[in-house]
Parts: C-alpha cells; structure tokens; sequence
C-alpha cells in the first residue's frame, strides 16, 4: 500500500526544471497509496544521494542536480517500522562489491523475520520488512539477474522491487503488485498505477504516451539511462490464487474506469470474512487495488487498524 515512482530521461530531452515539475507531480499523484514518507534516490557527482522525509510529498519541493538523468521515488503508507524513524522510509541504500545501490519496495513482506533467521543476516537499526530485499541483495557478488531472481523467490508477500544500480539503470522486480510505465519520445515515466500516471500526465500537460508497459508477475525487467531494455524472469512464491489478476481493472488509461463487477466480488469475500462494506470502501477510497486488499484480509488486526484511521478521518 505504497507507492514507488520515477523518470528516466534516456535522451535527455528534459531541462531541470521539466524533471523536478514531474517528479513532484508522480510524487503527489501518488499520495493516493500514502502520504506517511516521501523519498527519491539518484547519482550525482559519482556518489548515489537518497533524500527522504517522513512526510507527504505535497509538504516537500523534491529537487535533483543538473545533469540527474534518472531518479528512482516511492511514498509510503506505513505497515511495519515507524516512519518517524528516517531509516524505516525508501528507498534504502546497499552496497555490492563496494558499490551503492538504492531499493524500494511497494508491498506487504510477510517472512522477513524467518529470512533473516534462516539467511543469517545481521540485526540492524531498519524496522522496516522490506530491508531484508536490501541484505538479500548484498549477499550476492553482483547486482543482475540472477541475483536478483534469487532474492524475488526467497520473498513471500506482495511485492513490486525498484533497485537503482551504480550504472544509472533501474530494475523493476515484478510481483504481484501494480506497475505501470508510459514512454514518451525520449523519456519514460513509471508508477505502481496506471491511473497515477494519467492523472500525472493530465496535470503536466504531457499528452499520451507512445506506448504504455505493464510488465507481467515474475518478470525482472531492466532499463538503462539510455532506454535499453532486456528482461528475466522468476518464479514467485504464492500463497493464494487472486481471482481478479487475469481481469483487467483499468480501461483505456484516457478515460479510467473501474470494473464495478470485481469490486462486488471483493465486497461479498471480504463479508464473508467478517469485514464491513464501508472498511472496504474506505480502503478502495485510499487508493489501495482489490490485490491488496485481499491481503490486508489475511491480516485483520492490521485492517481494522487502517481502516479505522481512514475511517475517522472521513
């Protein structure tokens, strides 16, 4: 129930200013998945800089360096480790073979604990589930597909995985979870919707794509700072059958419109489970997709505690 987001400018077609309106417009259009930390990483001066702030991306004036050609975002709605605590937000910082990267994940990691046991990694000051994705990666000798293949079937929960290598390449590891990138003439701009980036697009007057992706659950696709792509795969790790993955959920991206069919079902499952209508539509509200709320079914105490801020709050 995050959000992660970002440019990358593989012709460098954009002025500074043109990259810092859109990573404040992703950034705010993504505030519907949370508003609890806003972070964005990118390479300047050979060193890899992460800015982060636990608070929502409209209270921030995200900023990158001249010359910053791709930058990698994510906002966060807290579900483990107290954002006030800088640490817990993204994207966080790892290191391979002495060189840096930078990960962010959207997604619930539910066997972080027993990783950590079972992979022997070292106790650290970071809260968050999704840390271990970090030290998962730093075991390995190298930053690339196998490694992070390896990583992406050790994992159990919902994820989509971000990881800014020290070469300005951004890798999207593909879970269960949405994601969306629209590629315009020289430059291409990503978000976990697709409704995100329309309405980020609508608002930065960009017009329509040439071409929308949204890659498939256990794909590892890579772009780098000069839009070429190649792509692996893994095998992930499912504890259940999401009925409503092979339906689509978005219409055409101009003109949005939501399967009112799929949401039925989900309203008459989560009933069934002890879940009230109005907890699942404060949470449809909040910007969450049927994927994760199914999720959050397997969790009540966790549910009732989200919704029960949502729902005070409206």
């Amino acid at each position: 129930m995050c959000s992660v987001f970002g440019l990358i400018d593989h012709k460098q077609v954009l002025s500074s200013k043109e990259k810092n309106r859109i990573i404040n417009a992703l950034a705010r259009e993504c505030e519907v998945r949370g508003t609890d930390a806003t972070g964005i990483a990118y390479h300047f001066g050979g060193r890899l800089r992460i800015f982060k702030r636990p608070l929502p991306a409209h209270k921030l004036r995200l900023r990158v360096p001249p010359n910053v050609s791709v930058v990698m975002g994510h906002t966060r709605m807290t579900t483990q480790g107290n954002e006030k605590f800088n640490q817990n937000n993204h994207p966080f910082a790892g290191r391979i073979g002495g060189k840096a990267f930078a990960l962010a994940h959207n997604g619930i990691l539910w066997n972080d604990k027993l990783l950590r046991q079972q992979e022997n990694l070292s106790q650290t000051s970071v809260e968050t589930d999704s840390y271990v994705a970090v030290q998962l990666l730093e075991q390995q000798n190298a930053l690339d597909f196998p490694s992070l293949k390896e990583m992406a079937e050790k994992v159990e929960g919902s994820f989509v995985f971000t990881v800014l290598d020290h070469e300005d390449s951004i890798w999207f590891a593909k879970g269960d979870n949405p994601l969306c990138l629209f590629h315009y003439d020289g430059f291409t701009l990503y978000a976990s919707t697709q409704e995100i980036l329309v309405q980020a697009a609508k608002r930065l007057r960009l017009g329509k794509p040439k071409s929308i992706q949204q890659p498939e659950e256990g794909e590892i696709l890579k772009i780098d700072k000069f839009g070429n792509q190649t792509s692996g795969s893994f095998i992930p790790r499912t504890s259940c059958a999401h009925w409503w993955r092979y339906s689509p959920y978005y219409g055409y991206p101009w003109d949005v419109d939501v399967d009112n069919s799929l949401q039925d079902e989900l309203l008459a499952t989560a009933k069934a489970m002890g879940v009230s209508e109005d907890e699942v539509q404060a949470l449809l509200d909040y910007g969450c997709d049927p994927d994760e709320i199914e999720e959050l079914l397997y969790d009540p105490a966790m549910l009732h505690e989200l919704t029960g801020e949502l729902l005070y709050a409206y």
